[in-house]
């Protein structure tokens, strides 16, 4: 490597959205600011009234704020860049910085699906158990399996940089992307990637459809016992089918992006699925899990229920939802 009419590369050129003239790509960039925004705003509100409210400190919003933690970091590790490259036109990034990046986005996913089945599991012990709910969702158990999801996924994800440390670029710089994903980089690299990409995908659609097949467990399981529950079937019904919105995003996209060879992988399309998985899915969170909820709702218009010894019961308030 290095020897011959061989360069190797420092830093890389992310070409997303290069296609798009300076006025779109100005006018996407405004878009997405406000959107990212948005995203970050929405979440770190859930995440401070999760801290400082005693009405929220309950498994359910735990979960939750632990979710909104993370889409902070998981849409910032790539929007900040692609805001970056559509402003301002800068978009070299450096090789360890690519790699981290990656790193980061992997890391965080992997996160992020161990939590959505924490917190679809908590959904279905609350809805089809609640007499043993109280007994089995206790405080120690939540904090030791959120504890374990973030351990787990920056652990398990640990392999995907090893793996990238062992590839050697000496070719061609340009990433035709807006982040630092996998194709892309496996099709610039001058090593063998095959092995390297078999062993990725494995472990990456191991991670995304295990976490699939039993959220899905659970909500099928939520379905089967709301069908007893008349009273309370439409809103179940609705809060159900808004979830099922979201995940049908996160792991859709997932599966679309990394269950074909890169040499096989359309990267404009990739760039318009992994925007939906990187800008919309973080964005529509804070309002699918948290911001529609009445409690939610109840705590940021600072009502006086629950407040005071002459206040209704807070108990009586959660049955509700």
């Amino acid at each position: 490597m290095g020897q011959g009419n061989e360069t190797v590369v420092t830093e890389f050129i992310l070409e997303g959205f290069s296609g798009l003239n300076q006025r779109l790509q100005f006018f996407l960039s405004l878009v997405l600011l406000l959107i990212y925004l948005t995203t970050v705003m929405g979440n770190t509100t859930i995440v401070f009234l999760v801290c400082v409210d005693s009405r929220l400190q309950i498994p359910m919003y735990f979960f939750t704020g632990n979710l909104a933690f993370l889409e902070i970091w998981f849409t910032s590790c790539t929007s900040i860049k692609l805001l970056v490259i559509l402003s301002s036109g800068r978009r070299a990034i450096s090789v360890s910085g690519c790699f981290a990046q990656s790193y980061f986005y992997f890391a965080l996913g992997c996160t992020e699906f161990i939590l959505l089945v924490l917190m679809s599991f908590d959904r279905f012990l609350a809805i089809c158990q609640p007499l043993r709910y109280a007994a089995i969702m206790t405080q120690q158990l939540c904090i030791l399996l959120v504890v374990a999801a973030w351990v787990s996924g920056f652990t398990f994800m640990t392999y995907h940089l090893v793996l990238l440390s062992k590839l050697t670029f000496c070719g061609s710089n340009k990433i035709q992307h807006f982040f630092c994903d996998n194709s892309p980089l496996f099709q610039l690299s001058c090593s063998d990637t095959n092995l390297l990409w078999r062993i990725d995908s494995v472990l990456i659609l191991f991670i995304v459809l295990g976490s699939l097949c039993l959220t899905l467990s659970s909500y099928v399981c939520i379905f089967f016992c709301i069908l007893h529950m008349p009273s309370r079937r439409k809103k179940a019904f609705a809060t159900c089918s808004s979830h099922l919105v979201s995940l049908a995003i996160a792991f859709g996209s997932c599966l679309d992006l990394y269950s074909h060879p890169p040499e096989h992988a359309s990267l404009e399309t990739n760039e318009i699925v992994a925007l939906l998985n990187t800008v919309l899915y973080p964005f529509l969170n804070p309002f699918i899990y948290s911001l529609r909820n009445k409690l939610v709702a109840l705590v940021l218009k600072d009502d006086t229920l629950c407040r005071g010894e002459a206040s209704l019961d807070c108990r009586s308030v959660l049955k509700g939802f």
